[in-house]
């Protein structure tokens, strides 16, 4: 039986914890400070400064170090928004505990100890998330409305400026994971192919990165993540048998053209043609049908942090749950290694000396 946490027995509310207040851990405060059913008690940074300035600002305990916060006895549920690297270490003692957890993407800085947690959280029999908070994403959830789709290609490109934030991991960790992590949800696997290029230009990890993802139903998925880039960007582009899915991340904004819905029209178009006219001048956004998804504006942590209480609540498993964090990390790593080993091919080709 999977550990959810203890509930407040008067009022129901659920005690609630942030380690690491830097520039998503702060929101995440926000978050549980605001939502219902949620009561702010601590928060916890190793700058203790910066500790206390959030936790003065929603009137809750700070501490320097998860062993202070713990042996107080507050908390019930936590989230982990420390550097990836440090994530392990941090999350442990609240697993031993059996305090569920929401752990900021990526689960892990690598495979190894990501399966530790998994391990950790199937031992403690204890809750654990991971925010791969696009699942959450208004388009993706004007999309799920729609039948199911069976994907066949998939293009992604996910690229911004440089922001200095999330050094400590290479792009692939740091902003390619949130698409790992939805294409593995559309296809239902892990892939079996990757190939992979990437560019370390001014970082010590890759800063540019495009793998070409082959899975087991036959879809193969080209993505693209760049933090070297002028302007922001965030698409995905899906095609199926019988569906075309154009969605724009960042302008909240998508698009989908079904065989269904058109199949008059197109009878029409071929009756034409089969009739010799000339169509060249017929617009192809006019000879179609193209629905427009329904978006919504609610915010997506929101949605991501009440999802995880609701998890706590019932003993239900979250939608990204611990191994759903070991997967798309274990494909991110595949990719850097990919994309090592094409850097490698390459060194080793141009230093040969032709005869």
């Amino acid at each position: 039986m999977m550990r959810t946490g203890r509930k407040n027995q008067v009022d129901g509310t659920i005690r609630c914890a942030v380690v690491g207040v830097g520039r998503m851990g702060q929101h995440h405060a926000r978050v549980y400070h605001e939502l219902e059913g949620a009561e702010m008690v601590a928060v916890v940074d190793a700058d203790f400064d910066r500790a206390e300035e959030v936790a003065e600002k929603y009137g809750v305990k700070a501490y320097s170090t998860i062993v202070e916060a713990l042996n107080d006895g507050q908390i019930e549920v936590a989230t982990i928004a420390v550097p990836t690297i440090h994530h392990l270490s941090a999350a442990r003692p609240f697993l031993e505990r059996g305090i569920p957890l929401l752990i900021e993407k990526p689960l892990a800085h690598n495979v190894r100890q990501a399966q530790q947690l998994v391990d950790l959280a199937v031992r403690t029999e204890t809750m654990l998330q991971v925010g791969h908070i696009e699942r959450y994403n208004p388009t993706i959830r004007a999309l799920s409305k729609f039948d199911p789709i069976s994907p066949r290609f998939i293009e992604v490109h996910r690229v911004s400026p440089m922001t200095f934030r999330s050094l400590d991991v290479g792009v692939v960790l740091d902003v390619m994971i949130h698409d790992l992590d939805l294409l593995l949800m559309l296809t239902g696997s892990e892939p079996e192919e990757v190939q992979a290029c990437g560019v370390a230009v001014l970082g010590t990890g890759e800063d540019v990165c495009n793998a070409r993802l082959v899975f087991p139903t036959g879809c193969v998925a080209n993505v693209t993540a760049s933090r070297l880039a002028f302007k922001t960007e965030r698409k995905i582009r899906i095609i199926a048998e019988d569906a075309y899915v154009s969605i724009d991340y960042a302008k909240k904004s998508g698009v989908v053209v079904r065989r269904t819905a058109n199949e008059e029209r197109l009878a029409e178009v071929r009756a034409h043609l089969d009739a010799g006219h000339d169509l060249s001048d017929l617009d192809y956004t006019d000879a179609v049908n193209i629905d427009t998804l329904d978006i919504d504006d609610q915010d997506q942590l929101e949605l991501e942090i009440s999802d995880f209480l609701e998890s706590v609540r019932t003993g239900n498993p979250p939608a990204a749950d611990a191994r759903a964090g070991l997967s798309a990390v274990r494909t991110a790593q595949r990719i850097v290694e990919s994309a090592r080993s094409h850097a490698a091919n390459i060194g080793a080709e141009s230093m040969s000396i032709p005869k």
